[in-house]
């Protein structure tokens, strides 16, 4: 897939086939979104486009409001090239370029510089200068300046529309279950692996720490969860908890730690990356450190079987 951050770079073709969208998540509304961009692309032989926003732009338009992401622009430009999709242009998204009106995106950017067949849109699109851009909008611009509108439905799961604020409020929840059907795919961490308490470690389970490469990454709600842990190119199982660590400590600090089950390398200051199989329990504060213990090995016991269902 071509990267593009200038709109300069890239060659007017008025075959062009468009999707354009910030597409936090990459959730199964969305790939469906990118399946119909590669189809129309390839039946009118013309080349697959995906316009994006960087950073979220209700980071930018929304004062003091600060958006927890579903993915990351690496995430996001992994996923978005797993869809098959040729092209992908990342747009710095400024306060200025947020007063542009839907009309000034559409003629000076999409028709003028990049050329345009169709553009696909979802089912609830709206963009420009405070959002007055819709479907209606677009055909209308379409009329004007010859391209085509194709709308896709939404996709609904147990009678719910899926959306991103959706998913975002399951993650905060706990309920990965949810969460991960809406993505269709394992919500996933990615980090470095740090220098923790070794209190895990003095406890006969040894954590490792990870700090986020995104702080605006979006950690779900506190508590252990089964994980696939990635770390060079090699996977493996393990229990994450995530949490305060409130047996031993007072704090509001979130730590993020992984006990990893036949595995005893030093992988300090290694890039890993976790996806989030399954919650097991909550986090709980108990009365001694003895007590913690045995709820681990229950932890571990409980563990083992579930990843063994789950790879079997």
């Amino acid at each position: 897939m071509n990267i593009f951050n200038d709109i300069s770079h890239i060659d007017k073709d008025s075959s062009t086939i468009i999707t354009v969208g910030t597409f936090d998540g990459l959730h199964v509304g969305h790939r469906n979104i990118m399946e119909k961009v590669v189809e129309e692309a390839q039946s009118k032989n013309g080349r697959s486009i995906v316009i994006t926003f960087e950073p979220h732009p209700r980071s930018v338009v929304s004062k003091d409001f600060e958006v927890k992401l579903l993915t990351t622009l690496d995430e996001k430009i992994d996923l978005i090239d797993k869809a098959g999709i040729e092209n992908l242009l990342i747009i710095n998204f400024t306060k200025e370029f947020s007063q542009l009106s839907a009309e000034q995106f559409i003629k000076n950017h999409i028709v003028e510089k990049i050329g345009v067949k169709e553009l696909v849109i979802g089912h609830d699109h709206h963009f420009g200068k405070d959002r007055f851009g819709d479907e209606n909008k677009l055909k209308e611009l379409g009329n004007i300046y010859s391209f085509d509108v194709l709308s896709v439905n939404a996709v609904s799961i147990n009678n719910e529309i899926v959306n991103s604020t959706t998913i975002r409020h399951a993650l905060e929840l706990g309920n990965l279950e949810k969460a991960n059907m809406f993505l269709g795919r394992s919500y996933s961490l990615s980090g470095i692996v740090i220098t923790g308490s070794k209190r895990g470690r003095n406890m006969g389970f040894p954590t490792a720490n990870i700090d986020l490469k995104d702080k605006q990454k979006l950690i779900p709600a506190n508590g252990i969860y089964i994980v696939e842990f990635f770390v060079n190119a090699i996977r493996y199982f393990g229990l994450m908890n995530i949490g305060t660590r409130p047996t031993f400590e007072d704090s509001n600090k979130i730590i993020i730690e992984v006990y990893l089950l036949n595995f005893n390398n030093d992988i300090y200051g290694k890039e890993v990356t976790v996806n989030i199989l399954k919650r097991m329990r909550d986090e709980i504060k108990y009365p001694s450190k003895e007590e913690l213990i045995k709820q681990m090995e229950i932890d571990k016991i409980n563990g083992i079987k579930i990843i063994e269902s789950l790879i079997n």
